[in-house]
């Protein structure tokens, strides 16, 4: 019980955007999952809580550049989900720049928004989505092969509206920047 406790406490307490409640704050409840890679198959975690979006995607990203997520991020949208990507300014400079590309193909499809933190040298470091406004995923794993499969990181997906909630009302602040820039194809 203790455990549990904690980790939602401290879950809570990263995702809220304000200064951090003390420990002894009462925990937001919901089911907490905690992953540790590499060899635990992070990415397919990923891929299975994308699958579940019937409405909504809302995802922030240092890095986005896992196939596997890029197409459960475009088969989302081709079922209808509204899918917006926040990038990093690096992601913009550095992405496929092939147009038969899987980042491009996600930016064609119907239902995609993309924008880019206009801030250069001041990085998007998030690495999280919220799904349907049920699951928060987060953690500190980037989105790429190397950051999801190879790289000691972890995965924490919490099925809370509450946590949900508090990161899009986080990411809204974030999209909503005038100095952002739009991702086109």
């Amino acid at each position: 019980m203790w455990k549990r406790l904690t980790i939602t406490t401290l879950a809570f307490g990263l995702y809220t955007g304000a200064a951090p409640a003390p420990i002894n704050r009462e925990p937001l409840w919901g089911g907490v999952r905690l992953y540790y890679g590499p060899g635990v198959g992070l990415t397919s975690l990923d891929v299975d809580l994308i699958g579940r979006a019937a409405k909504s995607i809302d995802l922030t990203a240092y890095v986005l550049k896992d196939r596997d997520v890029i197409v459960a991020l475009t088969s989302a949208a081709s079922r209808g989900a509204k899918v917006r990507v926040y990038l990093d300014p690096e992601q913009n400079s550095s992405r496929e720049a092939r147009p038969d590309g899987k980042l491009a193909a996600l930016l064609r499809a119907p239902g995609v928004e993309a924008r880019v933190k206009a801030a250069a040298g001041d990085p998007m470091h998030l690495k999280s989505y919220q799904v349907d406004g049920r699951y928060l995923r987060t953690g500190s794993a980037n989105f790429s092969f190397s950051g999801e499969e190879r790289q000691d990181n972890d995965i924490v997906i919490i099925e809370s509206r509450e946590a949900a909630g508090a990161f899009l009302a986080r990411f809204e602040e974030m999209w909503s920047r005038k100095s952002n820039l739009r991702l086109a194809p």
